[in-house]
């Protein structure tokens, strides 16, 4: 099969039954996902920290800049809709390894806000990955453009 075909006819599928409520959702993902950029860039002790406990310094560093910089641009661009699934992929990497690797280290309590919030944040991140951005997104608008042109 032809995987470009069936992705267009996924999108296709996601479009036609895509709630609006979702729009608003993926939005708040976004602006959620840019603001832990901010508080993450913000924290310099627990960055610091993170350096420090380190065993390989320029791993670590590398590790949070990617984190900073996926957060403040995937963030943005999830809240868009713009190239949603590529911006998803680069966030998943990071919230795979919150659940799994640092948020268990403090249990998985109710009062471990963060586990159950990346959790969450993982989960709606799978979600926007097979099911796209949505009628109210750049992508949309981009897609439409290039249909009126080919028609």
């Amino acid at each position: 099969m032809n995987l470009t075909h069936d992705m267009h006819r996924v999108e296709r599928w996601a479009d036609a039954h895509h709630p609006v409520w979702v729009d608003f959702l993926r939005v708040a993902l976004g602006i959620f996902l840019f603001i832990k950029g901010i508080m993450f860039i913000q924290d310099t002790a627990a960055l610091q920290d993170i350096l420090n406990n380190s065993q390989f310094r320029w791993v670590s560093f590398g590790i949070a800049h990617y984190v900073a910089f996926a957060h403040l641009v995937g963030g943005l661009f999830i809240a868009m809709g713009l190239i949603t699934r590529i911006s998803v992929l680069f966030q998943l990497p990071i919230l795979l390894g919150a659940v799994f690797f640092v948020n268990p280290e403090r249990g998985f309590y109710s009062e471990n806000t963060e586990f159950w919030t990346s959790l969450i944040t993982l989960l709606l991140l799978i979600f926007f990955l097979i099911f796209g951005s949505g009628r109210f997104s750049a992508d949309y608008m981009m897609r439409e453009r290039k249909r009126e042109r080919e028609y």
